[in-house]
């Protein structure tokens, strides 16, 4: 069979495998006299690989075999299709299951020893749930206690072909600080758009309270009065400021000045008790707790009434 028409075929098997297919699957599919080459075989999914460039799904090679995925990018939107929510897995999980990743076979106290936490029994139970751990031996010491390691299923679900593809250590620290940067991005790009949707609400209700005040006119004749408050205001009408000294000074002026009125027009005898009564050189002053007047002279020394 010609490239030409091998490559639909393996393109169709592939597509509607529902799991990952190696060279020998795929050539058994064949009949003997029409069989390829594993060569030919790998030269028409290289092809087919090439051709999936810039396109929705993309073909690549796991650690079972060749299968046809759904580009990771578009992860968020296919995952709508189900009703189903995909499970999440804890921290402690992940982290288990990193740590047998990395130094496998490990046993569950060397976990724990790492980790410095206990290790769940329901976390172990998932992972091998998952088919994603299985138990390899069991160690020669006290309790022969069981050693984990990862399987091909494991390999499969991070599209890994070996473990040596696992990203060392270094690489997962940059990531890490790499996804932390993202996420920080990402809030902040959060937050500043919801400050600019409240600031453009905000603007939307002062555009359209001030339509409302121009539709009654109160808008206009606010500022009428406002400009016109503001072009009334003479410099000249303002109150004086004066300083103590100056306050007194006139103080004494006028007290000066309604004495000799007072004393010229003969008033002094007609004023109503309590109020104080001013003439030459003197000052009458009615004292408000006793009632008692007193006579302040300029030639002559307080009166003090007589005690009884």
């Amino acid at each position: 069979m010609k490239t030409d028409q091998l490559k639909p075929v393996i393109e169709a098997i592939l597509m509607v495998s529902d799991q990952p297919l190696m060279l020998d699957q795929i050539a058994e599919l064949f009949d003997d006299y029409e069989r390829p080459s594993k060569s030919l075989l790998r030269d028409v999914l290289q092809q087919l690989s090439a051709d999936y460039l810039g396109r929705g799904i993309e073909l690549i090679e796991v650690a079972s075999g060749w299968r046809i995925q759904a580009r990771k990018e578009h992860a968020n939107r296919i995952a709508r299709l189900w009703t189903e929510r995909p499970q999440k897995y804890s921290r402690a999980l992940l982290e288990t299951l990193a740590l047998i990743a990395y130094r496998q076979p490990v046993t569950r106290g060397d976990i724990e020893e790492i980790r410095g936490v206990s290790v769940s029994s329901s976390i172990m139970k998932t992972l091998l749930e998952r088919e994603w751990v299985r138990i390899v031996g069991y160690r020669d010491a006290p309790g022969r206690p069981a050693m984990y390691a990862t399987t091909r299923h494991f390999l499969d679900y991070f599209n890994l072909k070996t473990l040596d593809e696992l990203p060392t250590l270094n690489v997962i620290r940059e990531l890490g600080d790499k996804m932390q940067e993202e996420q920080q991005q990402a809030i902040a790009d959060e937050e500043a758009q919801m400050l600019a949707a409240q600031e453009e609400k905000r603007r939307q209700m002062m555009e359209e309270a001030q339509a409302e005040m121009e539709a009654q006119g109160v808008v206009a004749e606010y500022d009428d009065d406002e400009a016109d408050d503001t072009q009334d205001v003479d410099l000249d009408d303002l109150p004086e400021v004066l300083t103590f000294s100056e306050l007194s000074q006139r103080f004494d002026e006028r007290l000066s000045q309604r004495a000799l009125q007072e004393s010229q027009t003969g008033m002094s005898d007609n004023n109503m008790p309590g109020e104080p009564t001013y003439s030459e050189g003197a000052v009458t002053e009615t004292t408000p707790h006793d009632k008692t007047e007193q006579v302040v002279s300029a030639d002559e020394s307080p009166l003090i009434p007589d005690s009884e």
